[in-house]
């Protein structure tokens, strides 16, 4: 399901991440927070308000997915529902690949406070000959960072074929694909702390990372 809203006169300026469009994934169950984690203020502004200002900046198509669309009415953004109703994030990316007008997306949680644009033109400048670009963090020992990450159209088959198997897991499904992973070396020449890779999953995580005027 398709909603969308419009904003008169608005013109990203797309730079390396050209003929790329941007998926925010707001579907999550929010189980262990007890409060909407994309609402969630940092430094008086909202995680969902701060980071769709930078992506309308950096990108032509900028995409919302959620089943609770009349909670992310922006101008300018389309809000996707799940195409298959499946639990796991691999449903929101196939959802973001399917409706895209251009070749590759780019796709991020909607719990990340700190997000670090040049980290995400960097990896756009990686594409070339990969169906994906993942990067490893510089915390958690490096892991790899699939909801941070440029997917290309290209595996719109082969994730479909894994959805309807009931695989859920990126990690699992990008290991026999052509992913470009982006080392730990260089995020930290742009992100020396990682900081573009922290997410919002628990109260405690909001007592390690926000300023007390930031937590909710």
């Amino acid at each position: 399901m398709r909603y969308k809203t419009t904003a008169p006169g608005e013109s990203p300026s797309p730079r390396l991440t050209e003929e790329c469009s941007c998926a925010i994934l707001a579907g999550g169950e929010n189980r262990r927070m007890p409060v909407l984690k994309a609402f969630i203020r940092i430094r008086g502004q909202r995680i969902i308000d701060r980071n769709l200002r930078l992506m309308k900046r950096l990108f032509s198509e900028v995409f919302i997915v959620t089943h609770r669309p009349e909670l992310y009415l922006y101008p300018g953004v389309t809000l996707l529902a799940d195409i298959y109703d499946t639990r796991g994030p691999i449903a929101g990316v196939f959802t973001a690949l399917l409706n895209a007008s251009n070749p590759w997306v780019f796709i991020s949680a909607c719990d990340m406070p700190f997000i670090n644009g040049a980290v995400i033109e960097y990896m756009a400048s990686k594409r070339d000959g990969y169906d994906a670009v993942v990067p490893k963090s510089s915390r958690a020992r490096g892991s790899a960072e699939p909801l941070f990450a440029f997917y290309s159209r290209r595996l719109l088959p082969s994730m479909e074929k894994a959805l309807l198997a009931g695989k859920k897991g990126l990690k699992d499904f990008l290991s026999n694909k052509r992913v470009q992973y982006i080392s730990r070396a260089e995020i930290k020449g742009i992100d020396p702390e990682g900081v573009s890779f922290i997410n919002l999953n628990t109260p405690e995580d909001v007592e390690i990372y926000l300023r007390p005027g930031d937590k909710p």
